[in-house]
């Protein structure tokens, strides 16, 4: 008897598991432009090409303000051979990789925890890294290996208030390569 009301349990179960429910209907908002008639121009009426350079001026739109100025070779090498000490030059490479050398008068300051960094307070940052944790309007010149990184690090110093931030894309690579003077 306990049998039979567990199978007839488990049939009204599965039954009812595999009628499909109903959901309310999706409510959508249009939002309609305020543009006159003859100045807009829907998806539909522009041709390729101006779909794709719409999405270009886009996307330099949204990139202008996160994009660090980007420093070549002959910027850099006058900033290394006398360095100002209202700017850093910051190798985000991790100290397994500055073990090779690093770019002279550069501090090291891994991508790794880089963001973290940014939020101590400045003794912690001090007692950390070993140089005081940089001011916001102060000079930030981001290296790591190719480029990669400090375009990371660049990013993460603009997102964290800093204004002036620069980035030697060229990297260590570059620097070794054009026979520029190392520290280790």
């Amino acid at each position: 008897m306990f049998r039979i009301a567990a199978v007839r349990g488990a049939r009204a179960f599965a039954l009812r598991a595999a009628r499909p429910t109903l959901l309310p209907p999706a409510r959508f908002q249009r939002f309609e432009s305020t543009l006159p008639e003859s100045e807009k121009r829907t998806p539909e009426k522009r041709t390729p090409e101006e779909l794709l350079k719409a999405a270009q001026d886009l996307r330099d739109e949204l990139q202008k303000d996160w994009d660090a100025k980007v420093l070549t070779y002959e910027e850099l090498l006058p900033k290394t051979q006398s360095p100002s000490p209202d700017s850093y030059l910051i190798d985000v490479r991790e100290p397994e990789e500055v073990v090779q050398g690093m770019i002279p008068s550069a501090v090291n300051l891994p991508l790794s925890v880089l963001a973290n960094s940014l939020h101590l307070a400045p003794d912690v940052f001090k007692a950390k890294h070993g140089f005081e944790k940089p001011k916001k309007g102060q000079e930030l010149t981001f290296y790591c290996r190719s480029g990669m990184r400090s375009t990371s690090a660049s990013d993460v110093a603009k997102r964290n208030g800093y204004t002036n931030v620069l980035n030697y894309k060229g990297s260590w690579l570059e620097w070794v390569g054009k026979g520029g003077e190392m520290a280790k």
